[in-house]
């Protein structure tokens, strides 16, 4: 299989941590390939709001979601890899566009979405400006992302199978602590060269920041409702 072209190394903004150009490369190929499947998510959302989509089976959700996580690790450094991330992050987005309808066709809801999003990316600009101002290894969150990682998927499949409902503030607010603790984990991991390939380290913060986002939204709505 032929290789993901190669990018010529270019002079980078300098974190407190001291890159070579082989990290620099990384750092600057998975923001820029973020900010692609970040615009192209939020426009298969729309399209699936526009068109007016139904909600995706969590169970069928998953399933795709894994097949296509595995395949993009399998094929992390073939030509297919790019497509792949795009397929990847256009799927999460599509299976948001029905949820984002609903709160679209309220204005108070609308505002929550905002706020949302708004403190969405506060948090991990925010957070990632602090792995690369402070310089500061992460790597000892790599335990407890792991638990909670495992924690998360765990009450997801219980809750595909028993009502708890009831527990979904909480597993949101966990949620969203984890989901930073992953922003500081693999930002530091990708600054630091533990991870070479940029496409799969895009798709680890893309993961972070829907993660952060889902969460979020859940929490504002429930206090929104509350007021």
């Amino acid at each position: 299989m032929g290789q993901l072209p190669s990018s010529t190394p270019r002079e980078a903004v300098q974190p407190a941590v001291d890159l070579g150009l082989g990290v620099s490369k990384v750092v600057r190929d998975t923001y820029a390939l973020l900010g692609m499947t970040l615009l192209f998510s939020a426009a298969m959302a729309w399209f699936a709001s526009s068109t007016g989509a139904t909600l995706v089976s969590p169970l069928f959700s998953l399933l795709i979601s894994i097949g296509l996580l595995f395949a993009l690790n399998a094929l992390r450094n073939s030509v297919w890899a790019l497509p792949l991330v795009f397929a990847f992050t256009g799927f999460f987005g599509y299976t948001l566009g029905p949820v984002l309808s609903v709160y679209l066709a309220n204005p108070a809801l609308t505002s929550v979405l905002m706020t949302t999003l708004a403190c969405t990316a506060l948090i991990f600009f925010g957070l990632s400006a602090y792995v690369f101002t402070s310089g500061k290894d992460f790597s000892f969150l790599q335990g407890f992302v792991f638990t909670g990682l495992l924690v998360l998927l765990g009450v997801s499949l219980l809750g595909l199978v028993f009502d708890i409902s009831g527990f979904t503030l909480v597993v949101s607010a966990a949620a969203v602590l984890l989901a930073s603790a992953l922003i500081l984990f693999d930002t530091s991991r990708i600054i630091r060269g533990g991870e070479t390939n940029y496409v799969m380290a895009t798709v680890s913060l893309y993961l972070d920041i829907y993660m952060l986002f889902v969460h979020l939204l859940n929490l504002l709505t429930a206090f929104s409702r509350e007021d």
